[in-house]
């Protein structure tokens, strides 16, 4: 199935400088794809990022190594077969946390790995030996008795031979990686001399950075308080500004109606003509409603006067009525009489 990535993650590569041992060499421009990848035929983990075409970090992870932060962002590793220390570079805490952990993961499924390694060579080593005991009282049997078994323990000799032969070419391949490591953990012990030494220039460094950034900060505070009044003075020339645009609106609107009454103005003393003329008539109106009004006055006076008379009238001639009325039933009572008489005679 061969190497399948596990993690993936970006950072900015470095490597330490191979002369001085101190100081840090871009080994990218720019942040890289950086991915731990698990070998399932050998049982190993790689970290390895590539930038182009170029491979900048082949890194197998073994239970020796460490992972150290720095910085909030920075984190570390000295690979003793590459003969370097590689160093990464994160835009977030949160990144370097996790990879730490994930390199703390692989580093301790390395050990697992190695140690089940070492327990299958013991093993078979344990098993050569049980075995070439067991084949030689086997042979002894043999020589009593059955020629089969012979040849079947023969042959079951000669495949613990070969697997004693591998296993001892084994031991030695491991023997030579040990005395690789610990040439690697000394080179590494100087590299590390090498690094407390440089961590504590960093250390002083940091220490003159902290002051410098102290003054920055009360230089910041400063140019922000600055800043502040800049933008109050901005917001009064923003309602001034707003005031401004509402006067010149206010004083277009005047001028509009300066305009108006100018135009007006032209027509006033054709205005004034007509008033006085309407002022005339109206005065001719007033002369001519107050001789209707004196008119209408004595026409009322005539009408209660025509009133009175009929009123007096009236009364004469209710009393001429009842007069009337009397002489009329004095007439029927003659006429009355008259016919009475004309009867009798």
């Amino acid at each position: 199935m061969g190497e399948q990535p596990i993690f993936t993650t970006r950072a900015h590569v470095f490597q330490i400088d191979p002369g001085t041992k101190k100081n840090w060499v871009p080994a990218s421009k720019q942040a890289v794809t950086v991915s731990y990848f698990y070998d399932v035929t050998r049982s190993s983990y790689r970290v390895i990022s590539v930038d182009g075409a170029k491979v900048i970090i082949n890194s197998t992870i073994t239970p020796n190594m460490t992972f150290t932060k720095t910085s909030q962002k920075f984190g570390q590793w000295a690979d003793s077969r590459a003969n370097t220390v590689f160093g990464l570079g994160f835009s977030s805490e949160q990144q370097l946390t996790k990879f730490a952990e994930k390199f703390q993961e692989v580093k301790e499924a390395a050990r697992v790995a190695r140690d089940k390694t070492q327990e299958k060579i013991e093993s078979s080593s344990s098993h050569s030996q049980a075995s070439s005991v067991n084949g030689t009282d086997d042979e002894k049997a043999s020589h009593a008795g059955v020629a089969d078994t012979h040849l079947h323990l023969k042959s079951e000799n000669d495949k613990l031979k070969v697997a004693l032969t591998q296993s001892a070419a084994n031991v030695k391949k491991w023997e030579v990686e040990l005395q690789s490591l610990r040439e690697s953990n000394a080179r590494l012990a100087a590299a590390l001399q090498e690094a407390a030494a440089s961590a504590e220039q960093w250390r002083r460094r940091f220490c003159s950075g902290r002051d410098n950034s102290a003054r920055l900060r009360s230089k910041v505070d400063a140019l922000e308080e600055q800043c502040s009044e800049i933008n109050r003075e901005k917001e009064k020339n923003i309602q001034l500004e707003k005031r401004i645009e509402e006067l010149e609106s206010e004083l277009r609107e005047k001028e509009t109606e300066l305009k108006d009454l100018r135009k007006q103005s032209e027509i006033i003393p054709q205005l004034v003509s007509e008033c006085e003329y309407v002022s005339e008539k109206l005065e001719a109106a007033e002369r001519e409603n107050q001789t209707l009004e004196d008119k209408v006055q004595a026409l009322r006076s005539d009408m209660e006067e025509s009133r009175f008379r009929q009123h007096h009238l009236k009364g004469e001639l209710r009393s001429f009525l009842d007069v009337l009325d009397g002489r009329l039933d004095d007439l029927h009572d003659l006429r009355r009489g008259l016919s009475e008489l004309g009867a009798d005679h």
